[in-house]
């Protein structure tokens, strides 16, 4: 053998090592690149609390903040490092990176025009820094994937946890039966109303769907095969001359075209977002597949509050280390969980006049312990709540014990009537009135029934002064959450009464 083919052939036996390792280097230097991405990511939140969720990012992530025209939406730009703390805000619904921003788009005369123009925009657009933050977040979502497929607590051993609270859920079903309640009660207050028009088209016609795989191999192989993704396009405005299924169509097809993905409604890998308001036109990449909000509730009521716009209440009140932190009508426990998740160093109480929401706060309390458990590999010490079955016209509380309430008062339409509101506002705003420490107490309220509110308000002048008013949008109502304060005036006790008897606290 000469010496040239054995120094070939030495060299193809290294080769491969030194291939891995170029390979690594090179995968190492991709990643610390992705790292220094400088993105600006949009966030959907609960209308008339967008400056509550600007005030979390700004003192979270250290960044600057804008609160768009539209409402229910804001924008910060961060490094694409920080994308996982981003995950972890409180307040925000839904994530996306956004592709391109046009403050003052002008739309052209007639549809065809515009539709044409929406064509050539997709092939035009800075593509490659979102699509490498899409990547990032899709690699940070198979990581917690794979460490909940990790968990040794089988599906039965969770069936056999939770079989306490399946009665009460069977009563539940009873109770929302005898109701004559609609399919959609349990989205009651999740699904906020959109005024504007939204539509979800991809630029072809759909392929039949094949046979569900695995989320490991769908995910797994997701680099290797063609991208499946569809657009949804939300619009809002007068002006314009197209509709947004118009839009969604036009600019898919241009999409796919460009990146040679195949469209698909349901099954999809990446949702391009094609946000209008009036003029305003935002391009993004959806980073969340289901909403934030469900963070804590897997325990269902007839009026579950959103855990985002739990969030945005109490912070609000903004609780300090000792507080007591009560919600006399918890119902399924969505404000307290929040608030002993957030705020850990004060106490939370929780009741409810109804059996059931007892139970189902007990049950979320219980889920929440479990799954922090798991997570953490390690036993759970529980969280600091206390829930029982109380009278919000009687609180087994003693007088001046509480520095803040924090509660869903009943709308008189889901649960309650607007009759029976006339007796519960006065007679419940005074309850808490007596428990709530003078001077130093406040009281977050949100209600949809504001008549009645305001009267009640109107004859505790000498307890609750109105501090502000925040408007928000609850599954299609206008509703109001007002932030009152205590006055320094003491509770006086009606005659031949204490109001002490049978306190615990």
């Amino acid at each position: 053998m000469s010496d040239i083919q054995e120094a070939t052939n030495q060299l193809l036996d290294i080769s491969p090592l030194e291939n891995q390792k170029f390979i690594q280097v090179a995968e190492r230097h991709h990643r610390k690149e992705t790292e220094l991405l400088q993105v600006t990511i949009g966030a959907t939140v609960p209308t008339g609390f967008e400056q509550t969720a600007a005030d979390e990012v700004r003192e979270k992530l250290r960044s600057s903040c804008k609160i768009s025209k539209d409402r229910g939406k804001i924008y910060f730009d961060i490094s694409a490092e920080s994308l996982a703390q981003v995950h972890c805000l409180r307040s925000v619904d839904n994530l996306f990176v956004v592709v391109q921003e046009f403050k003052d788009y002008q739309f052209k005369e007639t549809k065809e025009e515009v539709l044409k123009d929406f064509e050539e925009l997709a092939q035009n657009l800075p593509w490659s820094a979102p699509m490498a933050v899409w990547k990032m977040n899709n690699s940070f979502k198979k990581k917690k994937t794979k460490c909940k497929k990790t968990n040794p607590n089988s599906s039965k051993d969770k069936i056999n946890k939770e079989q306490g609270g399946k009665r009460a859920e069977r009563d539940v079903k009873k109770e929302f039966m005898s109701n004559s309640w609609d399919s959609n009660i349990l989205d009651y207050y999740e699904n906020p109303a959109i005024k504007e028009e939204i539509s979800t088209l991809v630029g072809d016609d759909l392929a039949s769907s094949k046979e569900d795989e695995t989320e490991d191999s769908s995910k797994g192989e997701t680099d290797l095969q063609v991208l499946k993704f569809r657009v949804t396009c939300s619009r809002a405005g007068e002006k314009h001359c197209f509709t947004s299924s118009e839009a969604a169509r036009d600019f898919g097809g241009a999409v796919q075209e460009y990146f040679k993905w195949k469209a698909d409604m349901t099954k999809f890998d990446v949702e391009v977002l094609l946000n209008i308001h009036d003029n305003e036109v935002i391009v993004g990449i959806a980073l969340t597949e289901e909403s934030l909000h469900r963070r804590n509730i897997t325990h269902f009521g007839p009026t579950t509050l959103r855990s985002t716009l739990a969030y945005g209440m109490l912070r609000l009140c903004t609780p300090q280390p000792s507080d007591v932190v009560v919600d006399p009508m918890c119902g399924t426990g969505a404000i307290p969980i929040e608030g002993a998740t957030e705020w850990s160093n004060c106490h939370h109480i929780a009741g409810d006049n109804n059996p059931l929401a007892v139970n189902r706060t007990a049950n979320n309390i219980q889920s929440l312990l479990t799954k922090n458990q798991i997570q953490e590999s390690k036993p759970s010490w529980g969280l600091p709540i206390d829930a029982l079955q109380w009278d919000v016209c009687n609180l087994p509380l003693r007088t001046g014990s509480v520095d803040i309430i924090v509660t869903d008062m009943p709308f008189g339409k889901r649960m309650g009537s607007k009759k029976r509101n006339w007796n519960l506002y006065p007679a419940g705003l005074q309850e808490m009135g007596r428990v709530c420490r003078p001077g130093t107490g406040r009281a977050i309220l949100l209600t949809q029934d504001k008549k009645c509110f305001t009267k009640a308000l109107s004859g505790m002048g000498h307890m609750w002064r109105k501090v502000h008013t925040v408007w928000v949008n609850i599954g299609g109502l206008h509703a109001a959450v007002y932030l009152l304060k205590r006055t320094h005036q003491a509770f006086d006790h009606p005659s031949g009464q204490d109001g002490e008897k049978g306190a615990p606290w």
